[in-house]
């Protein structure tokens, strides 16, 4: 049996406080839109490159204004330096692991890559760890087997903790729960050679959060789009 982590024992005495946080980081919270914009497209000149972005708000570019300014556009734009990229967005508001397994269950193609970002809504929904990892091990084999993927740059569950809209000991919480997930998608995409574990080591700059101190700025996911590039073009 596992030890119990130190947030996890001491969830029962602050569930008080955890509870008030929450409803009002939820009241107060700025709801921003998803962008505006085409969601798939075809850019760049060169070899054929059919591309796949899954996940939740972050995927869908919430925190940008457009498309463009969003993790879909500047991977685009970052890929079609090399190649004629034909590329597809299939993220929502709000999604979980999954909620992104039954969405992509029913769709139909063909990629050659895909970039995911999935586990903030897990966190929030009380996934367990191996309920994550499970879904997770789904969601790659789903990719690989029904789409034919042969390259998956997995994002990492974001710190949490650094979440500039939640308050401790909120947010403290929520971020050993994230980092416990991001360990269980490092496990599971060690386990396909056909996917790399994208961390994102980013600096503590107000530029890169969105005005609701929960999603990524423009310049987030320039950054995020250049570090997924890379290991796309490693296959």
């Amino acid at each position: 049996m596992m030890p119990v982590a130190p947030d996890q024992l001491l969830r029962v005495p602050l569930l008080p406080v955890l509870a008030a946080q929450g409803l009002s980081v939820r009241r107060n919270a700025q709801l921003l839109p998803e962008p505006i914009g085409p969601r798939s497209g075809r850019n760049g000149r060169g070899p054929r490159l059919r591309l796949l972005i899954a996940g939740d708000s972050s995927a869908a570019g919430v925190g940008a204004g457009t498309q463009t300014q969003a993790l879909s556009g500047h991977l685009a734009k970052e890929l079609s330096r090399h190649y004629t990229v034909e590329w597809q967005l299939e993220a929502m508001t709000g999604h979980t692991t999954q909620d992104t397994l039954n969405r992509l269950q029913v769709l139909d193609g063909q990629f050659d890559m895909a970039v995911t970002a999935l586990g903030v809504n897990d966190v929030t929904r009380g996934v367990t760890r191996k309920k994550f990892a499970d879904r997770q091990t789904l969601l790659m084999n789903l990719l690989v087997q029904q789409f034919g993927v042969r390259r998956i740059v997995a994002t990492g569950v974001p710190q949490m903790a650094r979440f500039p809209a939640l308050p401790q000991p909120l947010a403290w919480v929520l971020g050993q729960q994230a980092a416990r997930l991001d360990q269980a998608l490092q496990e599971v995409t060690a386990g396909f050679s056909q996917a790399r574990h994208l961390t994102l080591n980013l600096p503590d700059d107000p530029a890169l959060a969105a005005p609701d101190g929960y999603h990524p700025s423009p310049k987030t996911y320039a950054i995020w789009a250049s570090e997924a590039a890379a290991l796309l073009r490693q296959a």
